[in-house]
């Protein structure tokens, strides 16, 4: 009678244990399948996100690249490779133009640079000239039938001999025995003329008009 009390007892026990198993495990597989479920709904949300993010990704390449097709004047083909291609030659063509540009503009701003230094010194003389009194002269003297005697003052000036030079001898002016002496921003030509039939006052008009575009 106490033996099968105590197996009763131990029965009771061992089905409480294993109704108490069996409802762990229901629970463990009940959350497992619950993990399972969460894994999947984060997986897709994951995967939403990165369509959503590719998406706008092209999106946005492709509003550049519209973008790129239009910014260059030409366009060969209009797949991706070519626009890229066609753009960066447009970009070394306009480098090219923009050396060459500054090129210019520093040319430019050489020969500025070089004429102002110019006008400074034809300034200094013009100062020279007024502060010693001195004045742009033209003087014509008979010799004989054949000879003039002549003697020019202009400011001195970058060059003003030679343009002399050559004026008169588009003139038909021929210098001989011609002196030239400089001093206090003045150029002080003195030179004999040979000719037929010269006529000192004409001779003398003719050298106040070269010495005027000197």
């Amino acid at each position: 009678m106490e033996f099968s009390n105590r197996f009763d007892d131990i029965s009771s026990v061992v089905e409480g244990t294993s109704s108490s198993f069996d409802t762990v495990c229901r629970n463990r597989k009940r959350n497992y399948d619950g993990d399972d479920d969460d894994n999947n709904d984060d997986e897709g949300k994951f995967k939403s996100k990165n369509l959503k993010a590719e998406r706008k990704r092209r999106e946005k390449l492709k509003s550049r690249m519209l973008e790129l097709r239009s910014l260059v004047p030409k366009i060969t083909n209009l797949n991706k490779e070519t626009i890229i291609t066609d753009a960066i030659d447009y970009i070394e063509e306009l480098q090219s133009s923009v050396t060459n540009l500054s090129n210019e503009l520093l040319d430019i701003e050489a020969e500025m640079a070089i004429a102002q230094s110019f006008e400074i010194i034809q300034i200094c003389q013009e100062e020279k000239m007024k502060k010693w009194g001195i004045e742009s002269e033209v003087e014509v003297r008979r010799i004989n039938e054949n000879k003039l005697w002549m003697k020019i003052i202009f400011e001195k000036k970058v060059g003003g001999f030679t343009k002399l030079i050559e004026a008169m001898s588009m003139i038909g002016i021929e210098l001989v025995d011609t002196n030239v002496t400089t001093t206090k921003g003045a150029v002080l030509v003195t030179s004999c003329i040979e000719g037929k039939m010269l006529v000192p006052e004409q001779v003398r008009e003719e050298l106040v008009d070269v010495i005027k575009v000197i």
